[in-house]
């Protein structure tokens, strides 16, 4: 196990009704706010009036920006920033899924600063100050509700790219699992997908003497797969929902990487189709990480068994331990599938005419990866693999 500082601020208010309590939170962040959210979901459902009447309830004065798409656009971050700044906002509520937490992210840590804001996505540099933020979470898949990321789309370029600062890292989070009710079953698996996406970056590691943390990344899959299952039977099971949101809670808001080093190399990958193609992050994810797993299995075969075992319950077979190996890959991809998720390009209706453009933009900043690093060349196997 390697040293490790663990440090997470992020207060969470989680149960029915806490939305409720969005104008006393919020007030004690700040009295000047910004409202962001997507685009009217949160108005059909009636949560907008709910936050609205608690906040002017509490004295809060807001402003409002929606229309926070998936993958998150840098125009509407600049676009907040300016709104900001000319209304001397002092604090971002964010009510919605990871898009809308990571498009708040970005506008508090621009406000303060002289440059553009994509200066950060690129890693020239990084903010000394940022706004803080508060979330009503409505979609349990990235999150972003107590993470310290930002992942955000620049149109021009097609480039999708992460940030990481704990200023960025919201002071508190209300999840209320009956917010997700109304979710679509292909938007809930694909949050599930995100959910164990951000699991399974941090379990494959070369990193030994990681015992607990690698029980706990199990454990958390095993919960988001058996309570997926129950969601999609009745998508009102109060306790299943609730599962799934502390599950996608636990999975990156660090506990589940400390004394170990992650890899990540999927995201990055993804993150290359999505950026281009503007598909679910979470679709884009049960393409690519099945076929990561196929290129990398024989480095660790080891790590591949643990997987099969302890996650799906494949029975192992001490002869013949790659073919095991290969069923907890193949089990992963069928489950994928079992919940509507496409498992290859092809079923996304992505051809292969811009694979060495993803390929391309992945690794502009060098070898992606820890588990195995990887270049060009092997990314755009990985992706022929995901055909």
């Amino acid at each position: 196990m390697l040293n490790f500082v663990f440090q997470n601020e992020t207060r969470i208010i989680f149960g029915k009704e806490t939305e409720k309590e969005i104008g006393r939170e919020t007030k004690k962040l700040a009295k000047r706010v910004l409202l962001h959210y997507g685009q009217g979901s949160i108005k059909r459902s009636g949560l907008y009036d709910t936050v609205v009447s608690s906040l002017k309830e509490h004295g809060v004065v807001f402003s409002e920006l929606g229309g926070v798409m998936p993958n998150p656009r840098l125009s509407l971050v600049r676009e907040g920033i300016n709104l900001c700044r000319e209304r001397k906002i002092e604090a971002i509520l964010a009510v919605g899924g990871g898009s809308v937490i990571d498009s708040a992210k970005a506008i508090a840590s621009g406000v303060q600063y002289d440059g553009d804001v994509w200066d950060f996505y690129c890693t020239l540099t990084e903010p000394e100050n940022a706004l803080p933020i508060g979330v009503i979470l409505t979609i349990p898949a990235a999150g972003s509700e107590s993470s310290a990321g930002s992942v955000i789309t620049n149109e021009e370029g097609l480039l999708k790219r992460a940030f990481n600062s704990p200023l960025m890292r919201p002071k508190f989070a209300i999840l209320n699992p009956e917010l997700t009710y109304s979710l679509p079953a292909y938007q809930t698996a694909c949050g599930v997908a995100d959910m164990m996406a951000h699991v399974m970056e941090r379990y494959f590691t070369t990193v030994r003497g990681v015992e607990l943390t690698d029980r706990l990344c199990e454990a958390t899959l095993r919960t988001t797969v058996s309570n997926a299952k129950k969601v999609f039977k009745n998508p009102r099971d109060y306790n299943a929902r609730a599962e799934l949101m502390w599950a996608s809670t636990i999975a990156h808001n660090g506990l589940l990487n400390t004394g170990r080093i992650g890899d990540w190399a999927s995201h990055q990958i993804e993150h290359e189709i999505s950026g281009i193609y503007d598909i679910a992050h979470g679709a884009g994810l049960a393409i690519v990480f099945p076929a990561w797993m196929k290129y990398v299995v024989n480095n660790d075969v080891e790590r591949f068994v643990q997987f099969s075992s302890r996650v799906w319950g494949n029975e192992i077979d001490p002869f013949n331990m790659e073919d095991y190996a290969h069923q907890g890959i193949e089990s992963l991809k069928q489950f994928f599938s079992s919940i509507g998720l496409p498992t290859s390009l092809r079923e996304a209706e992505i051809g292969e005419d811009r694979i060495e453009e993803m390929a391309t933009k992945a690794t502009q900043q060098g070898r992606i990866g820890n588990f195995v690093k990887l270049g060009k060349n092997e990314v755009e196997e990985i992706l022929i693999l995901a055909k």
